[in-house]
């Protein structure tokens, strides 16, 4: 008898072409699995570097109305002798007063900043970037607000500084957080760490020790 005749003999073949096809469609949706697209931004980075912001900005905003009530008629405070001290100054350009007939103009760059920086902190899917970028938002918009709300004028308000390095440099506490913030991403580039890439899945069977983060062999 011929087998193509014989049911069992169909019944085991269809059985066999079922698995065949079952172990194959594992087999893609596990290749899909590891070369799918990374995740979306998560709010819970963007809200991490908000809060950040927020810290930074109410810290700044209090030490700053601190200064201008303690530290009036030129007053001066030493914290480590001459080399840090307390002592007021409005500074209507940019860092080493730079720029002081052209407010207006750091208005508008603060304003920029304020929104770049918000706009990326929203793509970023690193922790360490988030906190970051949430010291260069909150210092760029205590900037910010010191411009639009202080005087002389809407738009063209001098910035308190009252944090004085020997004489060589006049800032405040969103300095720290902007320089504190910069350099975190210079040392995170450094290391690698990018802002908006999520980690790589390692292969199934794969040897932790014998591949990197970026899932490729050590060897």
């Amino acid at each position: 008898m011929n087998e193509n005749d014989d049911p069992e003999a169909k019944t085991v073949a269809a059985a066999d072409g079922a698995v065949a096809d079952g172990a194959a469609a594992a087999g893609a949706g596990a290749g899909d699995a590891l070369i799918a697209p990374a995740p979306g931004p998560t709010r819970r980075l963007f809200w991490s570097a908000l809060g950040v912001a927020l810290g930074l900005l109410v810290v700044d905003q209090s030490t700053k109305w601190w200064a201008v009530d303690a530290l009036a008629d030129s007053k001066s405070i030493p914290v480590f002798g001459d080399f840090i001290r307390f002592w007021l100054v409005y500074n209507p350009g940019a860092a080493f007063s730079m720029g002081t007939g052209v407010t207006w103009i750091f208005t508008v760059f603060a304003g920029i900043a304020v929104v770049a920086i918000a706009w990326y902190a929203w793509r970023v899917r690193s922790t360490p970037w988030s906190y970051a970028l949430g010291l260069l938002l909150g210092g760029a918009t205590s900037h910010f607000g010191d411009r639009l709300f202080r005087e002389p004028s809407f738009g063209r308000g001098h910035v308190v500084d009252f944090i004085d390095y020997s004489g060589f440099f006049v800032g405040n506490v969103a300095d720290i957080g902007i320089f504190a913030g910069a350099v975190s991403i210079v040392v995170l580039s450094f290391r690698g760490i990018e802002p908006t890439q999520a980690p790589v899945p390692a292969e199934a069977g794969s040897d932790p020790a014998e591949t990197g983060s970026d899932g490729k062999s050590r060897d």
